[in-house]
Parts: structure tokens; C-alpha cells; sequence
């Protein structure tokens, strides 16, 4: 909790104990701190059997500043994203992946979001460049 008052919220709207607020071991920020095995017990016991969605609601309904840690896969799907339009279809050798736009963007032009190479597909123009020639010299013992 950021603070002792969303710490109290906690207690009495979503937990149901408004006692746990006053409770010497978890009354302040440090309190908690110190007990934080104890605090993160009782809270998972508490919201066992509610889902992720579930307490999210509670946490918003009650005002109090939250978010969800989310995998990759749950973030490339995140509604801001999609809604904000952050997320292309790049291809790949393996096929189309979604990908995230830069988070720099040009009103003016699209960003350039282009294929990902194959393993090797640019060796050559890359040594090429280097002045390395073609091919890879060979390593000598």
C-alpha cells in the first residue's frame, strides 16, 4: 500500500477486518514493512478464490492506486496498447509475430517496422561494409 490510508480501505472494504488497520503490527507503512510475511499471508488468505480481474475491481472501486504484473504475451494484449494502437504484425522466418511500435512515433510518417532477417541474410552486404569482403575470413590456429 502506498500509504496508511489506502492501507486502512484495504482493510475494511475489500479484506472485510477494518480491526486489521489498528492491529499494532500492521498500524504504519513500517509496521507492515517489518511484518510483510504476515501482511502478504493474511492478504493472500483473504483473496483466495478471487480472480486476478475480481480484485483488480475491488482495488479500483475502492480507490486504490493498483497494477496488475503482467506476462509478455498478457501485455502485447494489454486494452492501452490496442487502443492506442502500439501493436503491428511484423514478419519473421518463422511467420507474423506482434510486435511493439517504437515508443517514439512520427505524427507525420509511419515507423518503419520491418521484416526480422533470417539467421545470415545479411552477412555478406554487412562484411561487405566492414571491408571485410564476402566471406568470413577463417580463424588460423
Amino acid at each position: 500500500m502506498q500509504n496508511d490510508r489506502e492501507w486502512a480501505v484495504l482493510c475494511s472494504d475489500i479484506l472485510g477486518d477494518p480491526a486489521l488497520a489498528r492491529d499494532p503490527r500492521f498500524a504504519t507503512n513500517s509496521d507492515r514493512v517489518e511484518h510483510r510475511e504476515e501482511v502478504a499471508a493474511l492478504i493472500e488468505t483473504r483473496l483466495t478464490g478471487r480472480s486476478a480481474e475480481e480484485v483488480e475491481d475491488l482495488l479500483e472501486t475502492a480507490g486504490i492506486a493498483n497494477a496488475r504484473l503482467r506476462d509478455v504475451a498478457d501485455a502485447a494484449r494489454h486494452p492501452q496498447l490496442l487502443a492506442r494502437d502500439r501493436v503491428r504484425s511484423v514478419a519473421t522466418p518463422a511467420g507474423p509475430v506482434r510486435a511493439l511500435r517504437p515508443p517514439m512515433l512520427n505524427e507525420t510518417r509511419e515507423t518503419a517496422m520491418g521484416a526480422v532477417p533470417a539467421v545470415g541474410e545479411h552477412t555478406a552486404s554487412v562484411l561487405e561494409w566492414l571491408g571485410l569482403g564476402a566471406e568470413p575470413s577463417q580463424p588460423t590456429d
